[in-house]
């Protein structure tokens, strides 16, 4: 699978924050959530599915597959991170810090995250 644009690693992560206990998300959440209209999110959903990262009939809910939610919580695990790292460290708003988190956790490398991480390991033994 080629590498995801910054926008299909963010309707991943909606989808995945949207799904809950053995439920899918809806289009209409999704579309919501993103800011974005049903036809654009109904696009998304066939670039993701014709790359195996979710299954998507017409009117039913949308999954993620096992690879699909690999991604998804990865991304997910760097935005909170990162925007735990600039809110508890730096002080920075929480919106400012989300809205900043959001955009970084599609660059920003493994090894400056796994840095943040140990960075509050540290810190809570202290």
């Amino acid at each position: 699978m080629k590498k995801l644009t910054y926008t299909m690693e963010n309707y991943l992560e909606a989808i995945y924050e949207l799904s809950g206990d053995g439920t899918g998300a809806r289009l209409s959440d999704i579309a919501s959530r993103l800011g974005v209209t049903k036809a654009s999110a109904n696009s998304a959903m066939s670039t993701l599915a014709q790359n195996g990262l979710i299954t998507n009939e017409k009117y039913h809910e949308i999954f993620l597959t096992t690879i699909g939610e690999k991604q998804a919580v990865a991304t997910s695990s760097k935005h909170r991170t990162i925007r735990a790292f600039f809110t508890e460290i730096l002080h920075i708003d929480p919106s400012i810090a989300d809205s900043d988190a959001c955009r970084i956790e599609h660059v920003i490398s493994e090894e400056s995250v796994n840095a943040m991480r140990n960075y509050f390991r540290t810190k809570e033994k202290n």
